[in-house]
């Protein structure tokens, strides 16, 4: 979808991958919502994308269902009907699965599937009606892979790729895509917000992570892959590429990587 003057919501925008979205997405020209919880990291953003960008924002916890419908009204309001809907919010875990309690991996559902879940359910409707949209959620290289201190985000993503590969042969016939973003490491502070087993937050800066693909060269690619209505964009390099390819050339081989010794 050629995405100027196009109604943009993203989700997690106020750093990392969604901050990198939010600027290549400004240069379509298009008009942006922006949501994350920090207002003051959304004004930031706001205040740094290209001269003349229209865009709002809308502080916000994606978890919040009851306060979706408001969300959407606001877009609606003061941008107009929303074309496209980023699902980019999530927190990702470090943790071992013995460790991990059942309240942090319903937190972890939480963020990671259900809010992009109810967010898709609040605007698909509208867009079938029109015969126009799409759907854009980020995924991770281990929703196809099991990776270890991962349980329960490889398993949120992991239903990320089955609710929207379901969702897209259902709405197509509707003119709504879905895209779904693999991506691998990239350089955020992803592992730094990470929650460990308890719930607490990890702290650290994995190497993988800061080896990663820088968020603005990932935002490029992600970015031409929504334009040209990908079914999936696989943005990896590394060591996350090649689990990624040994994952369908040699599973057993990849299984045996994965072993922590």
């Amino acid at each position: 979808m050629k995405l100027t003057n196009k109604v943009v919501w993203i989700t997690g925008a106020s750093s990392g991958i969604g901050e990198a979205l939010a600027h290549r997405i400004a240069r379509e020209r298009a008009l942006l919502a922006l949501s994350a919880r920090r207002r003051n990291e959304l004004e930031r953003v706001k205040a740094t994308l290209p001269r003349g960008t229209r865009a709002i924002i809308i502080p916000s916890d994606v978890t919040d269902f009851a306060s979706i419908p408001t969300w959407v009204a606001q877009i609606e309001s003061e941008l107009g009907a929303i074309d496209v809907l980023v699902n980019n919010a999530g927190i990702s875990q470090r943790s071992l699965a013995r460790d991990t309690t059942m309240e942090t991996y319903r937190r972890i559902m939480e963020v990671d599937f259900f809010a992009p879940v109810a967010l898709t359910q609040a605007v698909v409707p509208a867009m079938a009606k029109r015969g126009s949209g799409q759907i854009v959620v980020t995924s991770s290289v281990v929703g196809r892979y099991g990776t270890p201190l991962r349980t329960g985000y490889s398993a949120a993503k992991h239903a990320l790729h089955g609710y929207y590969d379901s969702l897209r042969a259902e709405v197509s016939k509707d003119g709504v895509v879905v895209t779904v973003l693999v991506v691998g490491a990239v350089h955020t502070d992803v592992s730094v917000n990470a929650v460990t087993g308890d719930g607490s937050t990890y702290g650290i800066m994995d190497d993988l992570q800061a080896a990663g693909i820088e968020p603005e060269r990932a935002a490029d690619l992600l970015v031409a892959g929504i334009i040209a209505d990908e079914p999936e964009v696989l943005v990896a390099e590394g060591l996350s590429r090649n689990a990624y390819d040994l994952s369908r050339q040699d599973p057993k081989a990849l299984y045996e990587t994965m072993r922590m010794r």
